[in-house]
């Protein structure tokens, strides 16, 4: 099967990694279609994107489901710990999610250049696919260039 490109955002990372914006109750088979195992969630359950019941539905597919809700203005070491918890003790392949790919696109930033060893500049391309926080002037997005700009090594 064919990536879903028209989920918001899509993007395949690797053979078994994807990621995305928000997902929708349409996209829940086509993810199990796709052999997907897993699903991490970094969005709040509160935003009037996120998918209602999205653990239930996954679990009716035979997918695990991790829920870490990052507040868009406060992500926090905290959230990227249990970010990295759930990538290494997870099955595979994995699909992480939140409603625009921008919190999920700066957490693989810092995976890739801290944690794989990814040299910066491909890690911030292939996170600037998504967004770059520098680029937008509002104070979540300096919230969010203070933590792409920490390091964990």
């Amino acid at each position: 099967m064919a990536d879903p490109t028209d989920i918001r955002a899509w993007q395949r990372l690797d053979a078994e990694t994807t990621t995305s914006g928000r997902i929708e109750e349409k996209d829940v088979a086509r993810l199990a279609d796709l052999g997907v195992r897993h699903v991490i969630n970094l969005a709040l359950e509160t935003h009037p994107e996120a998918l209602a019941g999205e653990g239930d539905k996954l679990a009716a597919h035979d997918i695990a489901y991790t829920h870490i809700p990052v507040p868009f203005d406060a992500p926090g070491e905290d959230h990227f710990a249990a970010f990295l918890d759930a990538l290494n003790h997870g099955p595979k392949p994995l699909h992480v999610h939140c409603i625009m790919n921008w919190r999920v696109s700066a957490f693989f930033y810092r995976l890739n250049r801290d944690h794989r060893a990814m040299p910066e500049p491909e890690a911030r391309a292939l996170m600037e696919r998504q967004w770059s926080p520098e680029g937008h002037d509002s104070n979540e997005a300096r919230v969010w260039a203070a933590f792409i700009a920490r390091s964990d090594t």
